[in-house]
């Protein structure tokens, strides 16, 4: 597995290609204490406690130009506090930050044209108004002449379908439409960096769809950089070419997700269709031991001619089972199927 200190101290060069870099990134939120008896709400003027809650604990990694990186994890792990820090909405408690060489706290005005942020709860567009209202007053503060605005939104609307609801108030439309709508606006600028946090979140399987479509064009074809926080996921696997997993405020994977699925060493399903049947050694038998007794292989369902076995491809390689089924009849076809990866999360969050 990558780890994760190997990330958290990059080279020189690294840094000057870093999209994004966090460095033991902190954040603890204070919560005061409801006072209990009589005359609580006036002993609580002139004294007050506090419980301190760790959100996020020393959190590093470094996202390179053109990345797409999924960051994962339960509710509550710290993702959204994660990004509020990456973007310069949070102060971390202690830690640093650099998006593309600049410190969101410190400079926030020249950070804000770098980057553009998505949050699926909620939207950035004026909610009485008409969506092209939006995109003027966004391009106005942004500082974009309407030469570039007419061509984003122009490439936007193709992709996004944006034409279909061009003139209705934010208020009536759809969740999908408005999440299409909010991605649009976040990248009117275009910016480098493109923040996501849960951007498919309660959305049909057609406007996911959409969105899948337009944020692999933009990281594929524009070369943006994306950082995505999703509990679908169809998104992780669609879409990003690396995934980090948070859990209790630490991240506690930094890697690929077929890395991940070694990592967790689930089992993969190998079906095997046989031509005449197969035979096997004591029918009822749940295991299929190996003749050399190193592997055994748990049978998962099988009919009159075919059998599905489970194996953990990190122990035994795939040709030695499929030449020790082949031992049992005459193989027609093979099929295998990974780990789902809901599987592997919620071993991973377990």
């Amino acid at each position: 597995m990558e780890t994760i200190s190997s990330r958290a101290v990059p080279t020189v060069q690294a840094e000057r290609e870093a999209a994004i870099e966090a460095v033991g990134l902190c954040k603890s939120f204070k919560t005061p204490v409801v006072a209990q008896g009589r005359f609580s709400g006036i002993r609580s003027l002139f004294s007050r406690e506090y419980t301190t809650k760790e959100a996020v604990r020393d959190i590093g990694f470094t996202v390179e130009k053109g990345d797409f990186v999924g960051y994962i994890g339960p509710n509550g792990a710290g993702k959204s506090t994660t990004i509020k820090m990456l973007t310069g909405i949070l102060h971390p408690s202690s830690g640093s930050v650099r998006l593309a060489g600049i410190d969101p706290h410190r400079d926030r005005l020249r950070c804000a044209s770098r980057l553009g942020v998505v949050f699926g709860q909620r939207s950035q567009l004026w909610w009485d108004l008409p969506v092209k209202d939006s995109y003027d007053i966004l391009a106005h503060m942004y500082g974009v002449c309407d030469a570039d605005k007419a061509k984003r939104l122009g490439e936007f609307a193709e992709l996004l379908d944006l034409d279909e609801f061009w003139d209705t108030p934010v208020r009536k439309l759809s969740l999908g439409q408005r999440m299409r709508a909010d991605i649009a606006a976040a990248m009117l600028h275009d910016p480098e960096l493109l923040f996501l946090d849960e951007p498919t979140i309660g959305l049909d399987v057609n406007a996911k769809r959409n969105i899948r479509g337009f944020l692999k064009v933009l990281n594929e074809e524009f070369g943006k950089t994306i950082l995505l926080t999703t509990h679908d996921m169809d998104d992780i696997e669609q879409l990003c070419r690396r995934v980090m997993v948070i859990g209790g405020g630490r991240l506690t994977y930094d890697g690929t997700v077929e890395g991940l699925r070694r990592e967790i060493g689930l089992p993969t399903e190998i079906k095997v269709t046989y031509r005449a049947g197969y035979v096997l050694p004591r029918q009822g038998d749940d295991l299929i031991i190996a003749a050399d007794s190193s592997f055994a292989m748990r049978i998962v369902s099988r009919t009159e001619s075919t059998l599905t076995v489970e194996v953990n491809r990190q122990d035994v390689r795939t040709m030695d089972v499929l030449r020790e089924l082949g031992q049992r009849g005459e193989i027609e076809d093979v099929e295998m199927r990974e780990p789902d990866f809901e599987e592997i999360i919620r071993r991973v969050y377990g």
